[in-house]
């Protein structure tokens, strides 16, 4: 792959195009839309040149469907949407997840409702990517903050989707897709690359969705000679539906608890001066950059307050607020939204610190004399 083992400088949309690249990916799906859009206009280019197959599709819905069927023949697949489009997304989404189909979409987040402001940044579909899709389902999603992690956790999404059989979101929002940064491209064998376990039975004998309680179903491909029923109906091992209560209510379970009781292992979070911080800032994607040079900048003027980001947005990272709230008696939440992540910090702090929400609905990003601002008051 051109430019692998290299320093460069790149966009934040280039480098997931270049780490899912890195991470096996053979086929995107997808219809132009921004700021996501510099995306699928890489990968047309880049993909054929290793075998791979990009094809734009008339829309999202139909993106998402050819996504699912590639993953189902053996490719690793991908789309890359933003708000929108990412509405669009949600049936097939759901349908991926029942059907356990491995796939990854990206979500370049913009202002909306509807089709809101296309190139301003915010951060208004976390709960959308919770719970877009109707059911009890898993969800595992991510949010960079840099370019160089936007490539690193886009290596990682194609790793979850293949080792959890689901669909991953990785939550851009604009600033992070278009600002540019150096990045360390890896070389192949500096990169963990998990692919979907394949049965180890014959055809005769595999059944398709047979799992322990919270365990993943091995997949065979189509084309390799296992033939066997997909549908997003609820399904027993077999792959075909079912209406018995105890196989209904066995797979929802499973489908929640192999995300759930592997939480140890998706889960993870960044903290930076928690030791003596007295209160601290939660902020993620973009807007964890300027919270964290606003926290810097308090400390230098003697403020002891910490520094709290998730990388995985959900499952939720509990641990993280639990070790914090040990130490701190408040939480300031920064998020381009009217409160999307402050309920969830609230609801898991239990009354142990108090929350408050620092909002921007703007289109513009936070500056760290903003939080800064923010900071001194509560320090106050």
């Amino acid at each position: 792959m051109s430019g692998v083992g290299k320093v460069r400088l790149m966009e934040g949309n280039e480098a997931c195009a270049e780490g899912a690249l890195a991470a096996g990916l053979k086929f995107f799906a997808g219809y132009p839309i921004t700021p996501s859009s510099e995306i699928a206009e890489l990968l047309a280019w880049r993909l054929p040149q290793i075998g791979g197959k990009f094809i734009q599709m008339e829309d999202e819905i139909a993106s998402m469907a050819a996504v699912i069927g590639a993953s189902l023949a053996g490719s690793k697949a991908m789309t890359a949407t933003s708000g929108p489009g990412f509405s669009l997304l949600q049936e097939n989404i759901g349908f991926a997840i029942m059907a356990e189909i491995p796939c990854v979409v990206v979500d370049v987040q913009r202002m909306g409702p509807s089709t809101g402001s296309p190139t301003k940044p915010a951060q208004g579909d976390v709960m959308q990517a919770r719970w877009g899709t109707h059911g009890d389902h898993p969800v595992i999603a991510l949010a960079p903050s840099s370019v160089e992690e936007t490539y690193r956790l886009t290596i990682d999404a194609f790793n979850l989707a293949e080792e959890y059989r689901t669909c991953i979101f990785i939550m851009l929002d604009e600033l992070v897709a278009h600002m540019r940064e150096r990045v360390e491209l890896l070389p192949p064998d500096k990169i963990k690359i998990i692919n979907r376990v394949k049965p180890k039975v014959p055809p005769e004998e595999y059944n398709p969705y047979s799992a322990p309680p919270a365990g993943v179903p091995q997949m065979a491909n189509f084309g390799e000679g296992y033939r066997y029923h997909v549908t997003g109906l609820i399904h027993d091992k077999t792959g075909f539906p079912t209406e018995d209560p105890k196989e209904i209510e066995f797979l929802i379970t499973r489908l929640t608890n192999k995300i759930i009781h592997n939480a140890g292992d998706i889960v993870h979070w960044e903290e930076k001066f928690m030791e003596d911080a007295i209160f601290a800032v939660f902020a993620y994607g973009s807007t964890a950059r300027s919270a964290l040079h606003a926290v810097k900048m308090a400390r230098q003027e003697g403020i002891k307050v910490g520094f709290i980001r998730p990388i995985t947005l959900w499952p939720f990272p509990t641990k993280m607020i639990d070790r914090a709230v040990q130490s701190v008696n408040r939480i300031i939440v920064a998020e381009m939204n009217l409160g999307q992540m402050y309920h969830e910090v609230k609801k898991v702090s239990q009354g142990r610190a108090e929350v408050e929400i620092l909002s921007r609905v703007d289109g513009e990003l936070f500056t760290p004399q903003e939080i800064l601002y923010r900071i001194k008051e509560t320090s106050g």
